[in-house]
């Protein structure tokens, strides 16, 4: 009679190339005893330390921009903003952001639909002020290089302004923190920021307008976008 088998260890998770960037560049800024307001090298001369191609560092920045460890600021660099982390750790941080995409990204489409929906049925002159003002900051700050980061959140704030819902207000506030990361990963990647603009366009002229309709319609599509980012795409 055989012995019984003993069961298997659990599966491997497959490291992404990009979480090990990540997790060097977070070794390399504790090892260096980096802090709070520190600079990193140019991402030319980084990638060249590390041995990988420019858009996978990049990748590397925006998922260690989203939890917390550095700020990619235009003009600036990148600037480090938690240094003293153990790399296993950030790199846990980030797949459990990666993992957890997909829900974000359906939370807000069915959120803002129907926000951009009621928005162009209660929208005010003044609301609509408030969405021009946001998308020529937006533009302003691309057109100097810039991702349109606080652009774009100006954007989605006058148009959940202008749906005048109290309850739906406080859900995406509720939400706020996790919609800034897709925010962050979605316009960390190349071309994005200006299709982001344009998809922020077609929403607002749909408002404009006073179509329901076409306005859910368009914030579903740069929804749908937005949902196409790098991280969500990777494979383990």
């Amino acid at each position: 009679m055989s012995a019984p088998e003993s069961p298997f260890p659990p599966r491997l998770l497959r490291t992404r190339l990009y979480e090990q960037v990540a997790g060097q560049i977070s070794s390399w800024i504790s090892d260096n005893g980096l802090g709070d307001g520190d600079k990193l090298p140019p991402e030319r001369e980084l990638a060249q330390r590390l041995g990988v191609s420019r858009a996978t560092l990049s990748q590397a920045l925006v998922a260690l921009e989203v939890v917390g460890v550095v700020e990619v600021r235009h003009g600036d660099g990148t600037v480090v903003t938690a240094g003293h982390q153990t790399s296993s750790r950030i790199v846990e941080a980030i797949r459990s952001h990666a993992d957890r995409l997909p829900e974000i990204i359906e939370t807000r489409d069915a959120l803002e639909t129907k926000i951009a929906s009621l928005a162009a049925a209660r929208r005010t002159d003044d609301d609509l002020s408030r969405i021009d003002d946001a998308l020529a900051f937006m533009a302003a700050d691309i057109d100097a290089g810039g991702r349109g980061v606080e652009g774009d959140e100006r954007f989605h704030g006058a148009v959940t302004a202008a749906a005048h819902s109290l309850l739906l207000a406080r859900l995406m506030d509720e939400i706020g923190d996790l919609i800034k990361e897709t925010r962050l990963e979605s316009l960390g990647q190349p071309g994005r920021p200006q299709d982001s603009l344009a998809g922020h366009r077609a929403i607002a002229e749909a408002i404009r307008a006073g179509d329901p309709a076409r306005a859910a319609e368009a914030m579903h599509a740069h929804v749908a976008m937005v949902s196409d980012v790098a991280l969500l795409r990777e494979q383990r």
